[in-house]
């Protein structure tokens, strides 16, 4: 069972909330937490037909909306373009997809784990998760992307290599790590 917690924003239009460098935008039933910056913004905006006032959420948004309704593309395609640092979670209503992403360097910290009821948690605060998620905590593996209607987590970098779970040592806060088949270890503790 999946489950997903989604701030509840249910906006017909584009709803924007922008605090530093975390944005959060809300449109036709997409729902998308975005934190970083995108290096080459100007150039995807223009690619997918966004205004110059446009920002990384919602580039993110109508880049996701191409791959779900009309690319040929694979998910690694679209984030292969996307270059800076970023993490981001997008919930799809209307397909009930949930669609995680991290830089290929991980410089922006994001965390997953399981609940104790079975549900996935994502956040840039290792402390909030904790107390949920317990041994199940890791932080998720850069260079890679989760969607749960691909079948999970897969690499980005490298899409035709098996992501695994790689147990961490006893003592860790973490209880596992995440290995790309034929690279290094891609998501470790520092």
């Amino acid at each position: 069972m999946l489950c997903t917690y989604v701030l509840a924003l249910l906006l017909k239009k584009t709803s924007i909330f922008v605090c530093g460098s975390r944005s959060f935008a809300a449109k036709d039933e997409i729902f998308c937490l975005f934190e970083g910056v995108l290096d080459n913004l100007g150039r995807l905006s223009q690619q997918y037909g966004l205004s110059k006032g446009s920002n990384e959420v919602l580039l993110v948004i109508e880049a996701y909306k191409t791959l779900r309704d009309r690319a040929p593309y694979p998910a690694s395609f679209m984030l292969s373009q996307l270059a800076g640092s970023y993490a981001f979670v997008l919930f799809d209503k209307s397909t009930s997809s949930l669609f995680v992403a991290s830089d290929p360097e991980g410089k922006v910290p994001l965390f997953w784990g399981i609940t104790a009821d079975g549900c996935v948690a994502f956040s840039d605060d290792i402390d909030l998760l904790k107390g949920s998620c317990g041994k199940s905590l890791a932080p998720f593996p850069q260079g890679c992307f989760y969607w749960n209607a691909l079948g999970g987590l897969k690499s980005y970098e490298n899409p035709k290599n098996k992501v695994t779970a790689v147990p961490a040592d006893e003592e860790e806060i973490c209880g596992t790590t995440f290995m790309v088949e034929g690279s290094t270890v891609l998501a470790a503790l520092q």
